[in-house]
């Protein structure tokens, strides 16, 4: 737009014409030629010819009319991987015979089985996991009175028999007091959950060596529940342990027999 008249007296002595884009806006316009027809906007035509294409470069990516399905290169890649498995058996496993060691059995000194759960090299939450079992009779207990501390104080990990899970048969000895169970998985490293495995154990041999619970019976409730629960005839009432019998009255209520209140009677008299 053009200046004003103020503003071109005000800034007469450093206007100069073609300086200033109002000046070169007007001057183009005068110069224009005068045209009758509107002008119209220049259309852009778009290049309709085909893109060069390398034929030898898509030959690669073409389909083949001969190709297996789907279904049949799952098939193949099984095979594949079978063969792999079958290879290393056959040229590796022979090499591990160089770390083979004799079984030693545990001897009295180490009387601890502990139990892990491996999933085959897989990460899994119960990987972590470890379970101490312990016949209570290989225990360092001093003598009888905290042998039967220790039951109470262990409450229901305690059982007269042994674990199903824990590997120990019904024959092997140091099952005269029962067996000891404990496990842990709440920390996320294996050492860790054994490290508190043991400590726990530690912690109840010396609390049982200390005292003496000679008053407290031994609490069989869970042995029983376990009994009732897997209903194989012992939750049947007087199977759990044995059949009542007159033996288990005291014996001041068992009446006396004849022949024996016979001869008091004559003495009395």
């Amino acid at each position: 737009m053009a200046l004003s008249r103020s503003c071109r007296a005000a800034l007469a002595p450093v206007f100069r014409p073609r300086h200033f884009h109002t000046c070169s806006v007007l001057g183009a316009r005068k110069e224009a030629p005068a045209s009758t027809t509107p002008s119209r906007a220049r259309r852009i035509v778009p290049n309709l010819e085909p893109l060069p294409i390398d034929e030898d470069s898509m030959m690669d990516q073409a389909p083949v009319e001969d190709d297996a399905p789907e279904p049949m290169h799952k098939a193949l890649q099984q095979q594949r991987e079978m063969l792999y498995y079958l290879r290393l058996i056959e040229h590796e496993m022979p090499k591990l015979v160089a770390y083979r060691k004799p079984f030693v059995p545990p001897d009295s000194s180490n009387p601890l089985i502990i139990r892990s759960v491996s999933y085959g090299g897989e990460p899994h939450p119960a990987a972590a996991k470890r379970t101490i079992v312990v016949p209570v009779a290989k225990l360092p207990l001093k003598n009888a009175d905290a042998i039967h501390k220790f039951k109470v104080l262990a409450g229901v990990r305690w059982t007269p028999d042994p674990p199903a899970d824990s590997g120990i048969g019904s024959e092997e000895s140091g099952h005269e007091h029962g067996y000891f169970k404990i496990s842990c998985e709440d920390f996320p490293k294996d050492a860790m959950n054994l490290k508190w495995a043991s400590d726990t154990l530690d912690r109840l041999l010396a609390a049982a060596n200390e005292e003496k619970f000679a008053d407290i019976p031994v609490d069989t409730r869970h042995v029983e529940a376990k009994t009732r629960k897997a209903k194989k005839g012992g939750h049947i009432y007087g199977k759990q342990t044995h059949r009542p019998s007159i033996r288990d009255f005291p014996k001041e209520w068992l009446p006396v027999p004849k022949h024996q209140a016979a001869p008091e009677s004559s003495a009395s008299a």
